[in-house]
């Protein structure tokens, strides 16, 4: 995928993560996007060690293992973000 499918993807796992965990996060909407494309490359990696799917385009498995991503990085930021 190009960069700006990249950030639509991201703008699009932004909004149903924050549909999910609507606490806010830093950085508005831009750090709502960046914090989703780095869930999904995450979730992504993650996905394809431990059950061999990856990030393949857009589809329910490439979704969901990017909203999973996602929301592991929102965790992670809580849990060892200032606040």
């Amino acid at each position: 995928m190009n960069i700006v499918l990249w950030i639509i993807f991201g703008l699009t796992i932004g909004i149903i993560t924050n549909i999910i965990d609507p606490s806010s996060t830093k950085g508005g909407i831009l750090g709502s996007i960046i914090l989703s494309i780095l869930g999904a490359i995450l979730g992504g990696i993650l996905g394809n060690l431990v059950f061999g799917i990856g990030i393949s385009g857009l589809n329910f498995p490439s979704v969901a293992i990017a909203i999973l991503g996602a929301l592991l990085l929102i965790f992670v930021e809580r849990a060892f973000g200032k606040t």
